[in-house]
């Protein structure tokens, strides 16, 4: 089956980044205090079991979780971050794949990281990535995702010192909230903040959500 052509744009870009986003990325998590608490709060929800951070760029979160104590490994479309990855932390697993077609058992993760990670994806094909995040968390298992809040598509044509072409979509909430509960999620928490930094112009929202327990 030939892939569509965001998927392909995305890797390509990514791949052509990935040195020079974990260098302008490096510390930013210790700015951000929100970050740092959701973070911290959903290491602290999931507990023992194992975690996937799908989409992990360069592995600048999958290290933090690691820090925390979850076993945490990565998953990344683009060949070039996980290679950037593997090389700044050699003690964790990271994989090349899909966030659509996850290499993983049903019921394998006990929590599952989408940071920023749904934003590339045309909305009518976000309910396949949350069918399959449902998929592989494990009853009682929780999901964190972060995402850029609105209701536009940025073409990128210019990131991090090169020259790309990808989309990034900014998203309502309440269509988040929607397509995770459709998948069958259930909705813990919301909570949206104002930019901060550099990096950010438009207010930003974490979501995390259950899979029941009885599904």
């Amino acid at each position: 089956m030939t892939e569509p052509v965001y998927v392909s744009e995305t890797r390509t870009a990514y791949d052509t980044v990935a040195e020079s986003y974990a260098e302008m990325l490096r510390g930013l998590l210790e700015e951000s205090t929100w970050d740092r608490a959701m973070l911290g709060a959903f290491a602290e929800l999931v507990g023992d079991g194992l975690v996937g951070d799908l989409g992990c760029g360069p592995g600048r979160l999958t290290g933090y979780l690691a820090k925390l104590g979850l076993d945490v490994f990565g998953v990344d479309l683009s060949p070039g971050m996980v290679e950037v990855a593997r090389r700044t932390h050699p003690g964790l697993r990271f994989d090349v794949g899909s966030m659509a077609a996850l290499d993983l058992p049903d019921g394998a993760l006990a929590g599952a990281l989408a940071w920023y990670s749904l934003i590339h994806t045309p909305r009518p094909d976000l309910p396949v990535l949350a069918a399959e995040l449902h998929r592989v968390v494990a009853p009682g298992g929780l999901l964190l995702t972060a995402f850029q809040v609105g209701d536009e598509v940025r073409h990128l044509e210019h990131a991090y010192g090169h020259d790309i072409s990808a989309d990034a979509h900014r998203l309502p909430v309440d269509f988040v909230r929607d397509v995770l509960s459709d998948a069958g999620f259930v909705i813990q928490s919301v909570l949206v903040r104002e930019p901060e930094g550099d990096f950010e112009s438009t207010p930003q929202a974490y979501v995390t959500a259950r899979k029941p327990r009885s599904v």
